[in-house]
C-alpha cells in the first residue's frame, strides 16, 4: 500500500492564536478576575463528599429535553457506518455543524420554555432562579458556563495538550515480531496509558508496533488487544488517563484516587496480556508462512527514539500543572490557590514550547496532524452542552433507575460507554449516584443513603465527591473498560484503526470487533464483577 508522501504541517496559526489567548489572561490578571475567582472557590470550596451547595433540585427538564443528547450520540454512532453519510461526516465542519445546532438547540429550550431553577458548578457551587421576564437569561448563562467554563475548557485542553506534544516524540523501529515482544509493547502501553493518557500513549506506540509487524500478515488481532489496553483499559489509574476520570477530577474526585483502582486494573489488563500471548503464540504467530518469518527476523533495526527532549519534559510539566494547579486546592506548603483557568495556561504555554523547541521531524515523519484533535474539540462542545438537562433529570430521579449496588453501576455505565462516548456516560452515572443521596441526612455521614445496597459487609462507607466509594469504583470502571467494547465506545480506538488501515491491516468491521469483545472483555467483566462487586 502506497503511503502518503511526508508533509510538515504549518503551526503559525496556532502559535498566534496561543499568543493572543495568553495575552487575553494577562489582561484578565491586570483586571483582577482569575485572583478573585480563585478566592471566591477558595472561601466556599468544600472537601470531598461534602453536600453540594445548593438546595436540591425538585425539579427537572422534561424527558423530551433530552433529545439533542441523544440525537448528537446517535449521529456520532450511525454516520461513519452509513456509506452515503460517512464521506459527508467525515469533515470537521460537517460536525460542527451538528454539534453547535443541537447544542444551540438545547440553549434555546433554556432560554425560551424552562422556568425553574437550574445548579451553577462554577465557579463554585449555588441555584440560579429563571429571573424576572419572559427569558431565561440567568439559567441559560449558568448552564453555559457548567458546560463550557466548567468542563469543556479543561477537559479539551488537556487532550490537546498531551495529543500535540505527544505528537512531536517519535519511537520508531522494527524488531521481531514474535508473540513475547508484542506482549511487551502491549504492556508497556498498558502502564503509559495512565501517564501520558490513552490518547498520548497511542499516539506514540501505535505506529512503532506497526512498523515492527509489517512483515507479518496476521496482525488484525494484535491492534484490536492494543486498542482494549493501550486505548482503554490501561487508562484507568490517574486523571490523565481516560477522559471519564478527568471529568470526574473536575468534579471533585482527588487526584490519586484513581489510584485505588489498581486491582482491578492488574486483573484485567494482565488477562488481556496473557489471552493475547496464548492467542499470538498458538495460533496466529503459527499460521505466518515460513518466508514472512524470515522476512521478519531479517529485516531488523533497533529502537530508535526522536523529540524526547524537549518532549518528556513538557509531557512532565503537565502532569503537575493538573496535580498542582487545582483551583480549590491551595499550592502545597503554601496558602496560595492558583487562578481560575492557570492551569489551562499553563498546558497551552507547554504546547506553544513543544512546537518551537521541538524538531519538526519527529512530527513529519509521525504525518502528525490536528484533524483527529479537532474531531473531538467540535463533538465535544456539543455533547457537554446536550448532556445538561440530562444531568439535571438524573440528579433529581436517580432513585427511580433502580441502580442501588455497585455492580448494577458498573455494567450500567459500561454497557453505555460501549455504545456512546464513555466521558459523557461517566457523568450521567456519576450524577445519578449522587441523586441517590440527594436528602439524605446527613449527606457527608457514615451512614450509606436510603436505598443504597452496597452488600452485606459494614454499613459504613467512606464518600469520595459526595459518592459511595463503591458505587464511584464502579462507575469509573465501567466507563473505562466498557469504552473498549466498540470502536465508537472512546476517541483514540477511532484514530487507532485509522492508523492500522493507512499501514494497510485490514481490521474487522463494526460487527467483526464485537465478535473480539464479547468474547474477550465479556468474560473478564464477568470476572471482574465476581470478584469485586459480589458481596
Amino acid at each position: 500500500m502506497v503511503r502518503p508522501p511526508l508533509t510538515a504541517t504549518s503551526h503559525r496559526p496556532l502559535l498566534i492564536a496561543l499568543a493572543v489567548v495568553l495575552l487575553l489572561y494577562g489582561v484578565a490578571l491586570w483586571a483582577g478576575w482569575p485572583q478573585h475567582g480563585a478566592r471566591t472557590v477558595a472561601a466556599q470550596a468544600h472537601p470531598p463528599g461534602k453536600p453540594e451547595a445548593h438546595a436540591p433540585l425538585r425539579a427537572h427538564p422534561p424527558y423530551w429535553a433530552v433529545l439533542p443528547f441523544v440525537l448528537l450520540l446517535g449521529a456520532i454512532a450511525v454516520f461513519p457506518l452509513v456509506p452515503r453519510a460517512a464521506s459527508w461526516w467525515q469533515g470537521n465542519l460537517q460536525r460542527f455543524y451538528v454539534a453547535a445546532g443541537l447544542g444551540a438547540i438545547t440553549l434555546m429550550f433554556y432560554l425560551v420554555l424552562y422556568r425553574q431553577p437550574v445548579p451553577l458548578h462554577w465557579p463554585v457551587e449555588r441555584t440560579v432562579e429563571p429571573g424576572p421576564g419572559p427569558l431565561g437569561l440567568a439559567t441559560t448563562a449558568a448552564v453555559l458556563a457548567n458546560a463550557i467554563l466548567g468542563e469543556y475548557v479543561p477537559f479539551i485542553v488537556l487532550l490537546f495538550s498531551l495529543y500535540t506534544i505527544s505528537g512531536g516524540i517519535r519511537v520508531e523501529g522494527d524488531l521481531p515480531a514474535h508473540p513475547l515482544t508484542n506482549t511487551l509493547f502491549l504492556a508497556v502501553g498498558g502502564v503509559l496509558a495512565s501517564i501520558l493518557g490513552t490518547t498520548g500513549a497511542a499516539m506514540l506506540l501505535i505506529r512503532v508496533l506497526l512498523e515492527t509487524n509489517r512483515e507479518r500478515k496476521h496482525v488484525a488481532h494484535t491492534v484490536v488487544f492494543f486498542i482494549f489496553i493501550v486505548c482503554n483499559c490501561g487508562g484507568c489509574l490517574t486523571p490523565l488517563g481516560d477522559p471519564p476520570l478527568f471529568l470526574g477530577y473536575l468534579r471533585g474526585v482527588p487526584f490519586l484516587w484513581p489510584l485505588r483502582l489498581w486491582p482491578e486494573w492488574l486483573l484485567v489488563n494482565g488477562a488481556l496480556l496473557a489471552i493475547y500471548y496464548l492467542w499470538d503464540h498458538f495460533w496466529a504467530y503459527r499460521r505466518e508462512t515460513p518466508r514472512d518469518i524470515r522476512l521478519d527476523e531479517t529485516r531488523v533495526h533497533r529502537l530508535r527514539f526522536s523529540g524526547i527532549w524537549p518532549g518528556a519534559v513538557l509531557l512532565a510539566g503537565v502532569v503537575l500543572s493538573i496535580a498542582l494547579l487545582d483551583p480549590s486546592t491551595p499550592l502545597p506548603g503554601t496558602g496560595w490557590h492558583p487562578w481560575l483557568f492557570l492551569r489551562e495556561i499553563v498546558q497551552l504555554v507547554l504546547v506553544g514550547l513543544s512546537l518551537l523547541l521541538g524538531k519538526p521531524a519527529p512530527r513529519r515523519q509521525n504525518r502528525f496532524n490536528y484533524h483527529a484533535i479537532v474531531e473531538v474539540a467540535v463533538l465535544f462542545l456539543g455533547i457537554f452542552i446536550t448532556v445538561q438537562p440530562a444531568l439535571q433529570i438524573l440528579h433529581v430521579e436517580g432513585k427511580s433507575l433502580g441502580l442501588s449496588r455497585p455492580a448494577h453501576f458498573f455494567w450500567a455505565a459500561g454497557s453505555l460507554s460501549s455504545v456512546l462516548d464513555n466521558a459523557p456516560t461517566y457523568v450521567v452515572f456519576l450524577e445519578t449516584a449522587r441523586g441517590l443521596d440527594a436528602g439524605a441526612e446527613p449527606a457527608d455521614g457514615p451512614e450509606p443513603a436510603d436505598g443504597l445496597d452496597l452488600g452485606d459487609g459494614p454499613r459504613a462507607e467512606r464518600r469520595v465527591a459526595g459518592v459511595p466509594e463503591s458505587l464511584l469504583v464502579a462507575i469509573s470502571l465501567g466507563a473505562v473498560f466498557g469504552g473498549a467494547m466498540t470502536y465508537i465506545g472512546n476517541g483514540p480506538n477511532f484514530m487507532v484503526r485509522a492508523i492500522a488501515e493507512e499501514a494497510g491491516v485490514r481490521m474487522p468491521s463494526f460487527f467483526g470487533y464485537l465478535l473480539y469483545s464479547f468474547g474477550v472483555l465479556l468474560p473478564l467483566f464477568a470476572l471482574t464483577t465476581w470478584l469485586f462487586f459480589t458481596p
